[in-house]
């Protein structure tokens, strides 16, 4: 992509509501809009990060035998009467509407009820089992805290997947590929060295609950974290019951803050059996699904990223997930012949040829606007052409300081 026909640009001003380091920089720096207290929209820098942390996600849900699909935002009461969980009383974050012919409807807080419902379709057999269904989708939910930014909003984009088990011996194994799914995720993105499976209460879920915490100190929850052994415990249950079962002794926990990037839940039969949702086994006798519900706030996971890996002039994106591998910047180019590309030019057609993702910063700017805008905007390479470098093109790492000039040849064995 030109950057001159990027109809975004950075600011350098922006609402004093903003408080968090991700909903600062990702505002100034392009990549996301805010219409209203906890409601962003997502602008093409942003949607190139999302879709990348969507696809890290995707390969390793497929890998675990999960199915792809898309259900609506739009849901029906009676569903999630049959669980108690229509009621406010129990779930408190719901949107709720009427429609013109006076039916009551919900929009998706998660999707536990319409999931098993549409199942009762497709299951009623052992042969049936197992199955894993995911997707990706706009959850809404009515936060009275919304704030830290994309942090936590009324509206975000979550990967919710649900798994449908014969037993609870099947559905621990899965249970078991789905944790260590998620802890290759959370390396995939960038954030494996600091995220933690934590013990933690199940909320309007379950009893209890296994989140991923990843260690931010701005994170809202406080958890208690056995470095050796990699796991931890959230505050809001430690006890010395639950201590003894995790084997965790409380001398050897260290208290940090961390923000929650995502959950597993085991339901076991109880929300089949209010749902009607059974299959016959091999001996005739009617049995209840067992069920488990996992997620990941795409979003949320985004704007720990930028929490986590910034400094005083912007955001450091990790490679796996940047909007682009590499910000090619073109300082005072020599006018020449219409038919002749200037020296950016050349290197932006070189590097687009060989596939590598480049936004070329070929607008009509100072040097000092062009370096000040991709240190904002974060993109892990840098590549300079000017008067300076000739034929040679300087390259820097965002996170580093050094620089050095390579030739075009090099440039490209380097950035693929």
């Amino acid at each position: 992509m030109r950057q001159s026909q990027l109809f975004t640009k950075t600011l350098k001003n922006i609402s004093a509501d903003e408080q968090s380091v991700n909903a600062k920089l990702l505002t100034r720096a392009g990549f996301i809009h805010k219409e209203m207290a906890g409601v962003y929209a997502y602008l093409p820098l942003g949607l190139r990060v999302i879709e990348k942390i969507k696809q890290i996600v995707r390969e390793e849900m497929n890998a675990i035998g999960g199915q792809e699909l898309l259900m609506t935002s739009l849901q029906r009461k009676e569903l999630w009467a049959k669980t108690d969980r229509w009621d406010d009383k129990n779930v408190d974050v719901w949107f709720k509407s009427r429609l013109k012919t006076g039916a009551d409807v919900g929009l998706a807080w998660s999707h536990e009820e319409p999931i098993t419902d549409m199942m009762l379709n497709y299951i009623s057999s052992y042969r049936d089992l197992p199955a894993y269904v995911y997707q990706f989708q706009t959850k809404l939910r009515n936060e009275l805290r919304a704030k830290s930014g994309i942090l936590r909003g009324k509206e975000f984009l979550m990967k919710d997947l649900y798994s449908y088990s014969l037993s609870a011996e099947a559905h621990e194994e899965f249970y078991k590929k789905a944790i260590d799914a998620y802890l290759r995720i959370f390396g995939g993105v960038g954030l494996g060295k600091d995220t933690f499976l934590t013990f933690a209460s199940g909320g309007a879920f379950t009893q209890f609950s296994h989140e991923f915490q990843t260690l931010l100190d701005e994170g809202e929850d406080v958890i208690y974290l056995d470095r050796s052994k990699k796991i931890a415990i959230n505050k809001e249950v430690l006890s010395d019951k639950a201590l003894e079962q995790l084997d965790l002794k409380r001398k050897e926990l260290e208290e940090v803050r961390a923000s929650e990037t995502g959950n597993i839940f085991n339901f076991g039969t109880a929300k089949s059996e209010q749902m009607g949702l059974y299959y016959i086994d091999e001996k005739g006798k009617k049995m209840p699904v067992v069920l488990g519900s996992y997620g990941i706030g795409i979003t949320r996971v985004m704007g720990v990223i930028v929490e986590k890996f910034h400094d005083d002039k912007g955001i450091i994106w990790p490679e796996s997930v940047a909007p682009f591998q590499v910000h090619l910047l073109e300082l005072s180019p020599t006018p020449s012949p219409q038919s002749s590309p200037t020296r950016g030019e050349e290197v932006y057609r070189a590097l687009r040829d060989e596939e590598i993702e480049v936004l070329y910063d070929d607008r009509d700017l100072t040097a000092g606007e062009k370096f000040a805008d991709a240190d904002l905007i974060g993109i892990p390479w840098r590549a300079v052409v000017s008067k300076k470098t000739g034929d040679r093109v300087e390259i820097k790492r965002r996170s580093e300081s050094e620089s050095k000039l390579v030739d075009l040849k090099e440039l490209i064995k380097e950035l693929s």
